[in-house]
């Protein structure tokens, strides 16, 4: 899919899994269980050990599924971007703002969800090309927080991560989030190699989100 039909596609479905593992047999496993529960959006962290490895694998996996979008977390660099690029990542996520992951990302025409926490750095993102901005850290800010960035600036799409739960996602959405991020709440159940509870728990943030946009 192309930049645009990738961040389309992401707003439409409203959820990110944001996997987080202790080894890539861990994180593979997390990734099929939450695509068995209905999230397609995968974002690998590059602090999971092997990430590159996984989006390879992943990548590979899935080329043949439309659905399935493999994207790479904690971005915090261009040369860790094009990396990702190069192993599969369809998109990049970073926690902060840096204008020259995004000019990398634009160069591949790959697109890149910057983290933002202030308004000069939302209006830096925008200017770099950046439509789609990433609230980060949800959980300090709160859903007021998207509010108050949609006064002065209507122009942008918001994503929040951190703090993100099925009980309150509606909360954000009535916010104006035009999608979640979502990592520890979904998967915990690996820690205990419950992989069907990460399964479960996908399925009750899908069904979130529709009731939330209902």
């Amino acid at each position: 899919m192309k930049r645009e039909q990738i961040i389309t596609k992401m707003k439409e479905e409203g959820l990110v899994a944001v996997v987080r593992a202790e080894s890539r047999e861990q994180g593979e496993k997390i990734i099929d269980a939450i695509l068995a529960g209905g999230i397609h959006f995968i974002e690998i962290t590059m602090t999971v050990p092997g990430a590159m490895h996984i989006i390879e694998a992943m990548a590979e996996k899935y080329k043949d599924n439309q659905e399935v979008v493999i994207g790479a977390g904690t971005v915090l660099d261009p040369e860790t971007a094009r990396a990702a690029i190069l192993a599969g990542a369809s998109y990049i996520v970073a926690p902060s703002l840096n204008l020259d992951t995004i000019r990398l990302c634009n160069r591949y025409c790959v697109p890149v969800i910057p983290g933002v926490m202030t308004p000069t750095e939302a209006v830096s993102a925008l200017e770099a090309g950046c439509g789609l901005l990433k609230i980060f850290p949800g959980n300090v800010m709160g859903p007021g927080a998207i509010s108050s960035f949609r006064g002065p600036l209507p122009q942008a799409d918001y994503m929040p991560t951190g703090g993100v739960d099925v009980d309150n996602i509606d909360q954000w959405m009535k916010a104006g989030a035009c999608a979640v991020g979502t990592g520890s709440s979904l998967t915990k159940g690996a820690k205990t190699g419950n992989y069907q509870a990460v399964t479960k728990k996908a399925e009750e943030f899908v069904a979130a989100v529709k009731a939330a946009r209902s």
